[in-house]
């Protein structure tokens, strides 16, 4: 009769991505005996891949200890549990060669995937830690400092130790004692406004001075038992990666990764990444583009830093779900960020540009020509209307606002890019800092350049970054 092995694995990573680790442990099934255990630092990966790491290793583990066993997986990864049992697709290209190297361990009649609570999972958990805190130290985790609590009435080790594989001691039964993390604060920037000299517009929506929003002072957000952020957005500052990191090398260097850190007593906030379409033909004129123009599609060069945009969100790994404004414009931004990233898109009618009337096409310097009196009226009151009926600043915020409160309900504690236009995003930024309407006049905001706002339970906002544009660069 085959023997019967339960693998529960986890996978961790403080920042996600950042200082990663998984842990595994193989169990008897039918003695609760822990037969062996594995854990690892792996350098900076995102959560997903860690926990696939962690799998992968946990099967290995009991393959070495008999091929011919049938294995039952725990996880409490519902992303990993779903999708190597086949009712969930696997898009994400790092995740792809995990699952078909953990699915090739085993023939697939032998395993098995449930998925439990983390509470339920508190010994790979655990042992994830260990990697990580060994990571810290510069060590690599053994099985002599471990300190991972065996279930309910111990687990006495009796197999022999296999290739990168610790074997689990005699351990005392104790209570499981959850590890703890020091959180960090974030504390947004302060957009710092320009001084208005109208007439030299963005294209889209004129713009007068340049406004910067302030880099956050990130500090760390916490997951219990991990101190580890899932599913959330990487901290800004210098982090540690590695180059094809192995059991046994690892190269450690040091890179610059701007992102988006979030206050864990605060809870999990919606976080917006806000992405302003690529280069039309019109933007590098400078023309008004609303929603009522011609729907210009990229140029090449737009298209090159839709797909730059995307390689960059694909370094982060921290985007969960994808929106865009139904012009051209955005739904082709969209799909090129979204092919790299493996997401479907989402088309928001509440996320297109203001309709800018008769000026649309027209330079600012075409308009103040032909329309002097409304030119002058519009950049005086935010309820003044574009010549011919177009779409007020006030109505774009009214309309900017009822999305804003309907996708942070629909995405809470989720990390959502929303690739839309110039006026909307500034708009977003404006109403987080509380800032009066003419800001938008203070603000420059450049093609592909990437924004965040989070948006917490409490009612509260902070920017956490505004017209970035170093993705674009070569």
């Amino acid at each position: 009769m085959a023997r019967e092995f339960i693998v529960e694995a986890d996978g961790g990573s403080r920042g996600n991505p950042g200082p990663a680790g998984y842990g595994a442990v193989v169990i008897d099934a039918a003695t609760g005996e822990t037969l062996a255990e594995t854990a690892e630092y792996l350098g900076v990966v995102t959560n997903n891949v860690a926990e696939y790491r962690g799998l992968l290793a946990g099967l290995r583990a009991a393959h070495a200890l008999d091929p011919t066993a049938t294995v039952h997986v725990r996880m409490d990864s519902k992303l990993v549990i779903e999708q190597m049992s086949g009712r969930w697709k696997i898009k994400h290209p790092d995740m792809k060669p995990l699952a078909l190297a953990a699915g090739g361990v085993f023939l697939p009649d032998q395993v098995t995937y449930e998925w439990i609570p983390r509470d339920r999972n508190k010994h790979a958990d655990r042992l994830a830690n260990e990697a990580m805190d060994a990571g810290k130290r510069g060590e690599q985790w053994s099985a002599s400092a471990s300190t991972a609590e065996l279930d309910a009435g111990g687990r006495a080790a009796h197999s022999s130790p296999t290739a990168g594989t610790a074997t689990a001691g005699t351990a005392t039964a104790g209570t499981a004692t959850a590890g703890t993390a020091t959180a960090g604060t974030a504390t947004a920037g302060t957009a710092t406004a320009g001084t208005a000299t109208a007439g030299t517009p963005t294209a889209g929506t004129p713009t007068a001075g340049t406004a910067t929003a302030g880099t956050p002072t990130a500090g760390t957000a916490t997951r219990e038992g991990r101190g580890e952020t899932r599913d959330r957005p990487p901290l800004s500052g210098t982090v540690a990666t590695t180059d094809k990191p192995t059991a046994d090398t690892r190269a450690a260097r040091t890179v610059a990764s701007p992102g988006w850190s979030s206050a864990p007593d605060l809870g999990a906030p919606a976080t917006f990444v806000l992405l302003r379409h690529g280069e039309t033909p019109l933007t590098p004129q400078k023309r008004f583009s609303g929603s009522g123009g011609t729907d210009p599609a990229l140029s090449g060069i737009g298209q090159d830093q839709a797909r730059r945009v995307g390689e960059a969100l694909a370094r982060r790994g921290t985007i969960e779900a994808i929106l865009a404004s139904p012009l051209t414009r955005t739904r082709q931004t969209a799909a090129a960020v979204a092919d790299r990233l493996g997401l479907d898109v989402t088309i928001d009618d509440g996320l297109k540009e203001t309709d800018f009337g008769a000026w649309e096409g027209l330079t600012f310097g075409e308009v103040r020509e032909r329309y002097p009196d409304d030119l002058t009226a519009w950049l005086a009151d935010p309820e003044a209307h574009p010549t011919g009926g177009g779409e007020s600043f006030a109505e774009t915020a009214t309309r900017i606002a009822a999305t804003r409160d309907r996708l942070v309900a629909a995405y809470a504690g989720r990390t959502v890019l929303l690739v839309t236009h110039v006026t909307p995003i500034k708009t977003f930024v404006r109403l987080a800092l509380g800032a009066p309407a003419k800001s938008l006049f203070r603000m420059e905001l450049s093609a592909a350049s990437l924004s965040a706002v989070a948006y917490y339970a409490d009612g509260n906002a902070s920017v956490r970054l505004f017209n970035d544009t170093s993705h674009l660069r070569p």
